[in-house]
C-alpha cells in the first residue's frame, strides 16, 4: 500500500508559477511510476504528466507541454510538478498518482494509488 499526500496548491495570477509536491509513504515508492492528473469543475479528471520510476522518462499532455515539468526525488519519496506560465484554464484540483509498476502511463485505470488532491486556482 502506498499513501500519497499532495501539497503546494494555492492561488496564483496568470503567468505565474507554482510547484506541487507529492509525498509518498508505505511500500517502496522508488519502483513505482508516478503521474499527475487534474479535474476542473464539471469536467472529467484528465492526464497532466507522467514519469517512470527513475524520473528520466517523462511525458505530458499537449495542453501543458513546455510549461509543466514532472520530477521526483526517490531518496525523499517525493514527486514534484513545476508549473510555469500558468493560465486560467489550468485551474483545477490536482491529483498525484502512483502505479505499482514502472513505466509511463496516461490513463486513470493504470494507477493504483491516489492522493486527495490540492486546489490550484489561476486568476486573470
Amino acid at each position: 500500500q502506498v499513501r500519497l499526500v499532495e501539497f503546494g496548491g494555492g492561488l496564483v495570477q496568470a503567468g505565474g508559477s507554482l510547484r506541487l509536491s507529492c509525498a509518498a509513504s508505505g511500500r517502496t515508492f522508488d519502483s513505482h511510476a508516478a503521474g499527475w492528473f487534474r479535474q476542473a469543475p464539471g469536467k472529467e479528471r484528465e492526464f497532466v504528466a507522467t514519469c517512470d520510476w527513475s524520473g528520466t522518462v517523462t511525458d505530458y499532455a499537449d495542453s501543458v507541454k513546455g510549461r509543466f515539468t514532472i520530477s521526483r526525488d526517490n531518496s525523499k519519496n517525493l514527486v514534484y510538478l513545476q508549473m510555469d506560465s500558468l493560465k486560467t484554464e489550468d485551474t483545477a484540483v490536482y491529483y498525484c498518482a502512483a502505479a505499482a509498476t514502472s513505466g509511463i502511463y496516461y490513463t486513470r485505470g493504470s494507477y493504483d494509488y491516489w492522493g486527495q488532491g490540492t486546489q490550484v486556482t489561476v486568476s486573470s
